[in-house]
């Protein structure tokens, strides 16, 4: 599900569940074991990377669907867990956005570091409200934070998904290039950044990243409850459901 990739202080966790790199449980679960092991072997940066043409299509919504309410829960909570991983990453994480990234995928770039995404006819955003989903604050805040309040109330609230210079003209990546330049691209900023004296670059990192942080730093304290419930009513339902179907038709 993921290859590891030394290159010099930087390990690069790279998506490897064909076809879409969806995020299923145990996908989700390799990704915070790996962030944790790459920083015990004594990374100093991370770069999480996906397929060329796609990051991540985001939440494996079929496998979630035949769950039953614990087992929905136990799902959600290994996405909030994996947010958490990233956000309360003690050294750099970079997201070589390297093609589609609707929702999840898009999710788990917005705790990162910074934001290299494959230029072209390549779509990001969190489409969640298309699908019936509510994005709960906490992921609100990622996406605040990094695009500013109101075009997040208006990216959100559609569920827009936007093309790669969009992305990039409302910041919601830092950096365009080739698609097969993108892991390239996301290691050399890395590498410049982890070569600035190390003290003050991480305690400057700390103090920029503390509203994100602080609200992260306990996925259990999240209002995950309240997300499950929201995921069992009655419209949320019927649309995953109708998305499911078209899935298999494809």
């Amino acid at each position: 599900m993921l290859n590891l990739v030394t290159h010099d202080a930087i390990t690069e966790i790279n998506l490897a569940r064909p076809p879409v790199n969806a995020l299923n449980l145990e996908l989700l679960q390799a990704i915070q074991g790996a962030i944790s092991q790459a920083v015990k072997d004594g990374a100093r940066g991370i770069v999480l990377s996906g397929a060329p043409g796609m990051f991540s299509a985001g939440v494996d919504v079929p496998a979630l669907m035949g769950q039953d309410r614990n087992g929905v829960r136990v799902y959600w909570r290994e996405f909030f867990g994996t947010c958490s991983a990233i956000a309360m990453s003690p050294v750099p994480v970079v997201a070589a956005i390297t093609g589609h990234s609707p929702a999840g995928g898009a999710v788990l770039s917005l705790f990162c570091d910074y934001r290299v995404m494959a230029e072209g006819p390549f779509r990001i955003g969190l489409n969640e409200v298309q699908v019936g989903l509510i994005v709960p604050d906490c992921i609100q805040l990622a996406l605040r934070r990094v695009v500013g309040t109101y075009r997040a109330e208006r990216l959100l609230i559609a569920g827009a998904m936007i093309e790669s210079q969009q992305a990039l003209a409302y910041g919601f990546v830092d950096e365009l290039t080739a698609v097969d330049q993108v892991t390239t691209r996301a290691l050399h900023w890395l590498h410049e950044l982890i070569a600035l004296p190390p003290r003050a670059m991480q305690t400057t990192r700390s103090l920029a990243r503390a509203d994100l942080t602080t609200v992260w730093a306990d996925p259990d304290a999240l209002p995950l409850d309240q997300f499950v419930d929201a995921f069992f009513t009655e419209e949320t339902q019927t649309v995953l459901q109708q998305l499911v179907a078209r899935l298999k038709k494809k």
